[in-house]
């Protein structure tokens, strides 16, 4: 088996390092190859970049400490997973492993999240994946948090349940395609009160509460963009967001987005049919 990792924290990640080294610990026969952004690109989703303005490149990396073929992209996780897709980085994957965010990807920062991200691009191509966030002390906000919140970040808890995970994976892999989104506390494995399946929330435990715009001095017309975070919020009982602050593990699989028919919306059936029969 062939497994992909990357992330959207960039090479220098420890996060990512710690990651590798679990993925390279797993039992059977797989090969891990590292494809991670050359810098930050945090909140990127699943964008690919402009690629006539990327003018991408690839560069050959290493990682501490492991022996996996390693490069960078210098462009976003997305852009990594579809290079790897496209033969790259060597013959087809089987699975891609996206990783270790700090902060929670719950609530709404799941459709920003480039971690997330990584993986639904994988998804396009029929490639499973599992994307691994770490809640962190203090609310990280929509998904990011800052060097001060993870100096003391437990890694090797996150590395621990993601390596039990896609070990199960690896050992058999789902008939259909899944991205497996893992949000761990931030807590030693022996303080985690188990694991639950959780709902997408709406919210993340704190958000970007207001954004303001700011004169530039010497700048006509040009404002710097203000933003204060809100306070921890009221969380919904069984979200997932609210399962990793009671200090369990949070498993979503995440599906394609999908067409349904809505009632509602027979108003604008009407109009497109009087425009176009």
């Amino acid at each position: 088996m062939r497994i992909l990792v990357t992330n959207d924290d960039g090479i220098d990640s420890i996060g990512l390092h710690v990651l590798v080294r679990a993925m390279c610990d797993l039992d059977g026969d797989h090969e891990v190859v590292v494809a991670a952004p050359d810098r930050e690109f945090s909140g990127a989703g699943a964008a690919l970049g402009a690629l006539h303005l990327i003018q991408p490149e690839v560069h050959r990396s290493r990682i501490p400490d492991c022996e996996a073929e390693t490069w960078t992209v210098n462009g976003p996780p997305g852009l990594c997973v579809m290079f790897a897709r496209l033969g790259a980085f060597g013959e087809p994957f089987d699975l891609i492993v996206s990783g270790i965010n700090p902060g929670a990807n719950v609530g709404r920062a799941v459709y920003h999240s480039g971690t997330i991200g990584a993986c639904l691009t994988g998804r396009n191509g029929n490639v499973s994946g599992v994307a691994v966030s770490q809640a962190v002390k203090g609310f990280s906000v929509e998904g990011q948090a800052w060097d001060e919140m993870i100096k003391d970040l437990h890694w090797e808890a996150a590395a621990t349940v993601a390596q039990a995970v896609v070990q199960s994976m690896v050992d058999e892999m789902p008939s259909e395609t899944v991205v497996v989104n893992v949000n761990v506390p931030d807590l030693p494995v022996d303080e985690f009160q188990g694991w639950r399946h959780a709902e997408v929330g709406m919210r993340p435990p704190r958000t970007v509460a207001t954004a303001e715009l700011s004169p530039i001095p010497g700048k006509t017309e040009a404002y710097k963009v203000t933003m204060q975070w809100g306070e921890k919020l009221d969380l919904e009982d069984g979200t997932d967001a609210q399962l990793v602050e009671d200090g369990y593990v949070a498993i979503t699989y995440l599906t394609r987005l999908e067409h349904h028919d809505r009632a509602d919306m027979a108003h604008a059936d009407a109009a497109l049919d009087a425009l176009l029969g």
